[in-house]
């Protein structure tokens, strides 16, 4: 990561709170992941030891879904509760950058897979008969791999723009972790294209995903509409109806966040809107995708079963 900074090291200012109010956030940070840790490993947990599960592709997708999210809030909330600990938050030039690079590759990630998540209930609504071939196994596994990867390569450009950059001003971020609009803030001009570099990725990622999820998501409300069972819809209806509230959270808050004009000028703001899609989102996107579905809950009880008899067993020979 080359550059021309007299810059070593970045302060993340965080949230410049009182001791008390500091502790407070450090304990509801710290049981809020824990929690969503738990969650998604209970998750990836039910699709590896359910024969059922493990081949269906919604939950194929899933469980690598929440392999990400467990990735994604881990790149940046134990360096949050470090720096509750013992502020101020000092991170090195390369640490920064290096969060900076997960955190939105993770990011982008969660878009892509949003997406392919999307066409997969499309797929499975609209063409049930030609589902099984349409999504099989192979292609359901080709399609995670490329999510990986796109995400991954993606935002290397811009970050590789930015951390070119000259930074030989104040090394002070008024934020949480390491974003690259106040990073750009403190970067030495000329700065080039390279914010117009990084918002047209920003832009491309956003909006491609976005038309894909509601082209998707359009063809199948339009397809329950024209549907005369009943009982169907409604489950059907249920379904979607999860996978929207989780595609509106995520892409509500990153357009609230980047995408809209002047919003980054509003750091306390943007700070309370980065927690929203940081740490409280990826602990809501289980308890809506997976813990409320019937085949979830199925192939726990199921596991449970199996704990309790194993440990019946286990005591009945000693």
């Amino acid at each position: 990561m080359a550059n021309g900074s007299t810059v070593q090291e970045f302060i993340l200012l965080g949230f410049g709170i009182e001791l008390q109010v500091r502790v407070l956030l450090l304990s509801f940070f710290a049981i809020l992941y824990i929690l969503t840790l738990a969650e998604n490993i209970t998750i990836i947990m039910l699709v590896f030891l359910d024969a059922q599960l493990a081949q269906l592709p919604m939950y194929i997708l899933l469980s690598n879904f929440s392999w990400m999210e467990m990735c994604y809030v881990s790149a940046t909330v134990p360096h949050m509760l470090f720096n509750l600990v013992s502020p101020p938050g000092l991170i090195s030039f390369h640490g920064c950058f290096f969060q900076f690079y997960f955190f939105f590759s993770l990011g982008g990630t969660e878009f892509l897979f949003l997406s392919t998540m999307a066409l997969d209930r499309y797929l499975a609504i609209c063409h049930p008969l030609r589902y099984p071939q349409l999504m099989s196994r192979h292609f359901c596994y080709a399609l995670v791999g490329a999510c990986w990867i796109v995400g991954f390569l993606w935002f290397s450009i811009p970050v590789t723009l930015i951390s070119k950059l000259s930074f030989c001003g104040s090394n002070i971020i008024d934020h949480f972790l390491c974003d690259p609009v106040p990073i750009l803030s403190l970067a030495c001009p000329p700065l080039g294209n390279v914010p117009v570099v990084c918002q047209i990725f920003m832009h491309v990622l956003f909006s491609g995903n976005v038309c894909l999820v509601v082209l998707s998501y359009g063809f199948v409300v339009l397809n329950l509409i024209n549907t005369t069972s009943q009982g169907s819809r409604r489950k059907a209806f249920s379904t979607i109806s999860c996978h929207i509230m989780v595609v509106t959270l995520f892409y509500g808050t990153v357009a609230g966040m980047y995408l809209i004009p002047g919003g980054e000028n509003h750091s306390e703001i943007n700070k309370i809107v980065s927690i929203f899609y940081t740490a409280i989102t990826p602990f809501l996107n289980p308890l809506i995708y997976c813990l409320r579905n019937d085949q979830v809950k199925a192939a726990l009880g199921k596991l449970l079963k199996r704990k309790e008899t194993f440990l019946r067993r286990k005591e009945a020979i000693s």
